[in-house]
């Protein structure tokens, strides 16, 4: 598994990028969440998502990259459960059950990332 954890993010972070956007409008009645948080956020998942995707096509990736990856995925961990714990007046049980997974899923990408980093310095 470790030898497609950066295709994994990627697929995830695209999937889940276009997803948000394409459906935002109906999530945002489901979740109960502003329309505008969830483009930003399916904006930033795509963004996410390509970037991993740029570093699994490399044969050779810098460790900076990976670090960046690493980092940008914690920060949106916590993002994401930051934003549960300020909107849960407010959010459906849906919504907040979304931005608990989103934080769980992203944080464990950063943490397989981060012991992995050493094995992800070249493609197999």
């Amino acid at each position: 598994m470790l030898r497609h954890l950066l295709w994994i993010d990627s697929g995830a972070g695209l999937l889940n990028g276009v997803t948000t956007l394409t459906l935002s409008a109906w999530l945002s009645d489901l979740y109960s969440l502003p329309r505008p948080m969830l483009v930003a956020m399916g904006v930033t998942n795509l963004a996410y998502g390509t970037y991993s995707g740029l570093l699994a096509s490399r044969t050779r990736r810098p460790m900076a990259l990976i670090v960046v990856l690493v980092i940008a995925n914690a920060l949106w961990a916590i993002g994401c459960l930051l934003a549960a714990f300020r909107l849960a007046d407010s959010a459906s049980g849906v919504g907040l059950a979304q931005l608990l997974a989103e934080g769980l899923l992203v944080g464990g990408l950063a943490a397989l990332e981060w012991r992995a980093r050493k094995q992800l310095l070249v493609r197999p």
